[in-house]
């Protein structure tokens, strides 16, 4: 770590410091894009600078209808300097490997850029310890061959996968809650199990489910699916060979042909080196960024903010927000109004977000499921949750239509 800034000072400033305050946002995802996009709106006297190591933000939301043919990329690709000039932002393109608070700087390979506030949007990591402890190599083979598919830069091998597949039992753990889209790997299941039986080649999907599962697939999978999908519901994974193709849970052991192993999911790496992750009453750490849930700062740095999937839980009521798209968005809205504030000299009202999920419950005939969650601050200050779900038997391109509002809130040109 300490190596990794002296690194970094030695190579000196990436960008020279103007006369204004700057706020450096790291990570160039639905909620940094987001965060960027409004602070110039919000606070235009602020320098406002975008890191990022890859030069164009890919996303793909409907991921699982492109995976099997049934639309086109369903994503968007953008530079992200055109978006920067668009924005009236900057961007630099770099890798970065540390966050120093105490000097409020952030560390990449090419040098140093300092901040007033910082955005820390850097996304997840997967924690693959429960499975192989310390074992590198064999986290790297799972990931390598069978991957989970939460990550963009997964998703073409995930594709290319899905069609050189022959036959046989294709295993899908799912990963102990929080993770990214909660509603996307039963839906997966779905899809993948349709995309089987229209090539009429003799597989199963096997779920392994540590929990309950989600009432409207429970539904799906055993009313439409019976004979291609095999739901094992409470089956907490404990070790996975990823080089045998085995998976043992606490009531079975499971061998598999291929297959998609979605691990336990925490904040990124920046998260943890800054020191930021929070800890549980037990004084372990939670693996998720610790914030302020009102105020998005972090609980012991009011400099910087946290948004996106890497953040902690925010109510005792319900835990965590749904780590979405959407929700990303509404949090990078709300970074952005309180650092315009505090840079005028005063705080906001408290903003809270929204969220919108769109899943295809079943393919032929198409279903899907629009699950909106609304939230409130009730009088003793607990954020309360609303959740209702929306059942549509003749979906109509709502999915491609919502996707396309929130791209045209942070990318220009939608």
């Amino acid at each position: 770590m300490g190596a990794s800034w002296a690194a970094g000072a030695a190579l000196g400033e990436l960008l020279p410091r103007g006369r204004g305050r700057r706020v450096v946002i790291v990570g160039g995802g639905w909620g940094g894009l987001t965060a960027a996009r409004h602070l110039r709106d919000l606070a235009p006297d602020l320098e406002v600078v975008l890191v990022e190591r890859g030069a164009s933000f890919r996303s793909l939301p409907l991921s699982n209808k492109w995976l099997v043919g049934l639309g086109e990329e369903g994503g968007r690709r953008h530079d992200y300097a055109a978006a920067a000039r668009a924005w009236g932002y900057s961007f630099v393109r770099a890798e970065v490997t540390a966050i120093d608070r105490e000097q409020r700087r952030v560390v990449t390979r090419g040098g140093t850029l300092a901040y007033d506030w910082l955005v820390l949007a850097a996304g997840i990591r997967y924690d693959y310890a429960p499975w192989f402890g310390d074992d590198a190599r064999a986290a790297a083979e799972a990931r390598k061959l069978y991957p989970a598919g939460f990550v963009t830069d997964e998703l073409d091998l995930l594709k290319r996968k899905l069609a050189e597949f022959k036959g046989g039992d294709f295993v899908m753990t799912i990963p102990p809650a929080p993770y990214r889209c909660p509603p996307a790997p039963y839906e997966r299941a779905v899809m993948i199990a349709w995309l089987f039986k229209q090539r009429r080649i003799k597989a199963k999907v096997i779920v392994v489910d540590p929990g309950p599962g989600m009432q409207a697939f429970n539904r799906v999978f055993a009313d439409r699916y019976a004979d291609r999908i095999l739901h094992l519901t409470h089956a907490g994974v404990k070790s996975v060979d990823p080089f045998n193709r085995k998976i043992v849970t606490e009531f079975d052991e499971l061998r598999f042909d291929d297959g998609i192993l979605m691990a336990a999911q925490q904040a990124g790496d920046l998260v943890w080196q800054a020191g930021l992750v929070g800890r549980g009453g037990d004084g372990k750490p939670t693996g998720w960024g610790a914030l302020d849930p009102l105020r998005l700062n972090a609980v012991d740095d009011e400099r910087v903010f946290l948004t996106g999937d890497l953040i902690d839980r925010v109510s005792l009521l319900f835990g965590h927000y749904p780590k979405s798209g959407h929700l990303a968005n509404r949090l990078g809205r709300i970074a952005a109004r309180e650092i315009a504030g505090r840079a005028r000299g005063n705080l906001p009202e408290p903003g809270l977000p929204d969220s919108v999920c769109h899943v295809f419950s079943d393919v032929d005939p198409m279903e899907s499921v629009r699950i909106d969650a609304e939230y409130r601050l009730r009088g003793d200050g607990v954020i309360a949750q609303t959740v209702r779900q929306h059942y549509d038997p003749q979906p109509r391109g709502e999915d491609a239509a919502w996707a396309k509002s929130l791209y045209a809130d942070f990318l220009p040109g939608d």
